[in-house]
């Protein structure tokens, strides 16, 4: 496995014929499944797949999500290529309907690949992109009550997770929020980022 994964292949062999929700089959273009570096110690978790992830497979395509990680320095970008650095991108759910958000029964048919991708990742800190991504991290990852989270509240704050630190941001951010994002991780970055690499004998 190579662990700076240049290209979309899925590094973990998970399922890409995925059948477990028989309505997602028949709207999705393809299953979206994380990707990055399988080092990471950054985890970037969505909802689901918009457009332009469903006809790429690349992880947050076309939204605003990725200007930011790019600002970040999470992606390079050249032309219709993205590089995640340092960072592994995925989602709740891994397949697009194009006229709703994921019921619970299809987040919970997901949640395998979600818990294994964290494992197998161990990263230090989460970013849960948007309130149902904050709502579904909560209980196993968190002391919080799901309900007690606010994306719109905790955007580019830092929240004490088991294990690690997760760091909510809004998935439509305006300019204000964006660079109150970028800021907050580049503090994050420079307060720990010397003892991160160190714990990891980078």
């Amino acid at each position: 496995m190579d662990a700076e994964q240049d290209t979309l292949v899925n590094p973990f062999g998970m399922d890409e014929a995925c059948t477990n929700c028989p309505e997602l089959c028949e709207t999705r273009e393809r299953v979206v499944h994380g990707y990055g570096p399988v080092d990471a110690e950054f985890l970037v978790v969505g909802e689901m797949p918009g457009p332009e992830a469903d006809a790429s497979g690349v992880p947050f395509d076309g939204t605003p999500v990725l200007d930011v990680l790019e600002r970040v320095g999470f992606v390079e970008r050249s032309g219709d290529d993205v590089r995640a650095e340092n960072a592994f991108l995925t989602f709740l759910t891994r397949c697009r309907h194009p006229d709703r958000g994921p019921t619970d029964e299809e987040v919970l048919a997901c949640d395998g690949y979600l818990t294994a991708e964290i494992r197998m990742i161990n990263p230090e800190i989460i970013v849960p992109v948007g309130q149902r991504v904050c709502e579904a991290l909560a209980t196993e990852y968190t002391t919080r009550d799901p309900d007690d989270f606010d994306v719109e509240a905790e955007h580019a704050t830092t929240v004490r997770g088991r294990g690690f630190e997760l760091v909510p941001l809004h998935p439509d951010p305006d300019e204000d929020q964006r660079e109150a994002f970028v800021e907050h991780l580049r503090e994050l970055l420079g307060r720990d980022y010397r003892q991160t690499k160190g714990r990891r004998g980078r």
